[in-house]
């Protein structure tokens, strides 16, 4: 578990008693497809590291419908930011995408920690600066961009390079809530690119079969390198 741990950026500045220390008042929460880990608005007391398959992030609208804020996936931690805030509450309801293990770590704890560490202090401003730069990204090219473009550049994201084909491993309404495209317009889209023969989809799997098309689509998308 301490290897685990030591891969993510919240945890590589501890030492190795501060570490053994969150580990004992960790636990491991296992969840099946489709089950909550918690619900928006539920008190804010523990964040997580996702071990194995990957946890949907949403929040409800008053009509009942969700939007799809982050996928996120083994490796990556959530929650953790509330932690700074008094009497947090979770503004998110959190879901298992298929069978799914995460790490709870108790949030007051480790926040007792950073008091004493400031490399831990500043590692963890560097990674939630990171964050934040990806999110305002994500922001400008929702607003600038078209649905075609975001479509285009998901698929790219998703299409290795030494293949043609791969498996859409996320229901295609979940992509279209993140992608902040209503469904029906996915399946518009996905209809026209392969009227123009530049993918080919069977079920959840995609072959792409003019990649160089694609990327002229996706090409209005792509974000500038930064190299900071």
């Amino acid at each position: 578990m301490q290897q685990v741990l030591r891969n993510n950026l919240l945890f590589q500045r501890l030492s190795e008693e501060q570490l053994e220390a969150v580990v004992e008042r960790a636990r491991v929460i296992h969840l099946e497809d489709g089950q909550q880990l918690f619900r928006q608005g539920e008190p804010a007391k523990r964040f997580y590291l996702v071990l194995e398959g990957r946890i949907k992030l949403f929040r409800l609208a008053p009509d009942g419908n969700e939007k799809v804020i982050e996928l996120v996936n083994a490796g990556q931690s959530f929650a953790e930011a509330l932690m700074f805030r008094n009497a947090p509450r979770y503004p998110v309801c959190s879901q298992a995408l298929g069978n799914s293990s995460v790490l709870s770590v108790d949030a007051g704890h480790y926040k007792s920690l950073l008091r004493g560490s400031v490399d831990l202090c500043m590692a963890l401003m560097a990674d939630m600066s990171y964050r934040l730069r990806s999110l305002i990204r994500e922001i400008d090219d929702l607003s600038l961009h078209s649905a075609t473009c975001r479509v285009a550049a998901f698929l790219l994201t998703r299409a290795p390079e030494d293949s043609a084909e791969f498996e859409l491993d996320v229901p295609k309404h979940v992509i279209a809530s993140r992608l902040s495209v209503k469904p029906e317009t996915f399946s518009r889209i996905i209809k026209n690119l392969k009227s123009r023969e530049v993918i080919e989809i069977k079920g959840s799997r995609v072959r792409v079969l003019d990649r160089e098309a694609l990327e002229r689509v996706a090409d209005v998308c792509a974000l500038p390198v930064d190299a900071s």
